[in-house]
């Protein structure tokens, strides 16, 4: 039997972005690529991200976050999920401890600070971005990543070359486009996300400026598919937006869950995302589930 049967979880979401939040602090117990599949094909755990906490690493931090997506695969961030973690430490009854409205997170790509800023809205400082061809990381070596070239040449879009390439500590690949609504993710995220120039895959974005403060956005998540939100995706959409001159540094992600504020800080170069969360419900992991995660 699984060490993680009748672990309790909790199911949320972030503008409709599927999180489930499961806690493992106090225990040196770690999720499998198959266990968190068998968690994803469960519908009362189903997520696009499972936030997984365990006992923190770094002096000064609160927890330490893996982050799976759906098809077993490991991520650096999930902003949404962030924000869903954040309320489940000071808010759930179970979870929460006496840590204030502010916390620090940490995953495999960096540190993480979270504000609480009313009870269900939360902003997540992502960091800076990674604009550099080998921090995204691209396949070439591009000198300006503002605009980078895909081989993927799809008769049924024809016009999605020359994206933007950003991580923000996992990569994106913003495609700028007239309509963001006129695009089957289903049919054509797969292609663009396993590109040869992505060595690790990527997360494919298609980003329509509305006005300068202002962007309309749909994802593919790398790992995942199509979503309803993705923050770090918002965040890379403000960056690229802001170095091609199409949007300011502080603009409204509006994704098909809801909108999100991202602004990206002159100061130390940070990027900030603020947004609401909701919990679903609550529940255990039944033993039957893992009978195939061996």
């Amino acid at each position: 039997m699984s060490a993680l049967a009748n672990n309790r979880f909790l199911k949320m979401n972030g503008l409709g972005n599927e999180i489930t939040v499961l806690d493992l602090r106090g225990t040196a117990l770690r999720v499998s690529a198959a266990e968190a599949r068998a968690i994803a094909a469960d519908p009362r755990s189903r997520f696009d991200q499972l936030m997984v906490l365990h006992d923190p690493v770094t002096p000064g931090t609160d927890a330490y976050m893996r982050i799976y997506n759906t098809d077993g695969s490991e991520s650096g961030a999930c902003g949404n999920g962030t924000r869903c973690v954040a309320w489940a430490m000071v808010a759930d009854p179970v979870m929460s401890r006496p840590v204030g409205d502010g916390l620090v997170l940490e995953t495999m790509a960096g540190l993480l600070p979270v504000e609480r800023v009313s009870d269900m809205v939360f902003t997540v400082d992502m960091g800076p971005p990674r604009l550099a061809w080998n921090e995204i990381p691209l396949r070439d070596p591009y000198p300006d990543t503002r605009t980078i070239a895909v081989e993927a040449r799809l008769p049924e879009a024809p016009e999605l070359q020359g994206p933007s390439a950003v991580s923000m500590g996992n990569p994106h690949a913003i495609f700028w486009v007239k309509d963001a609504n006129a695009y089957d993710l289903a049919a054509i995220g797969p292609k663009l996300e396993r590109d040869p120039v992505f060595p690790e895959r990527a997360n494919i974005s298609f980003a329509q400026v509305i006005d300068a403060g202002h962007v309309l956005l749909r994802v593919w998540e790398r790992g995942a598919g199509a979503t309803r939100a993705c923050g770090s995706a918002a965040c890379a959409t403000v960056v690229a937006g802001a170095r091609r001159g199409l949007t300011e540094r502080k603009a409204t992600v509006s994704l098909p869950g809801g909108d999100l504020l991202i602004a990206w800080r002159e100061g130390d170069d940070h990027v900030l995302m603020t947004g609401p969360v909701e919990l679903e419900h609550e529940g255990t992991f039944a033993p039957a589930l893992f009978a195939g995660a061996a």
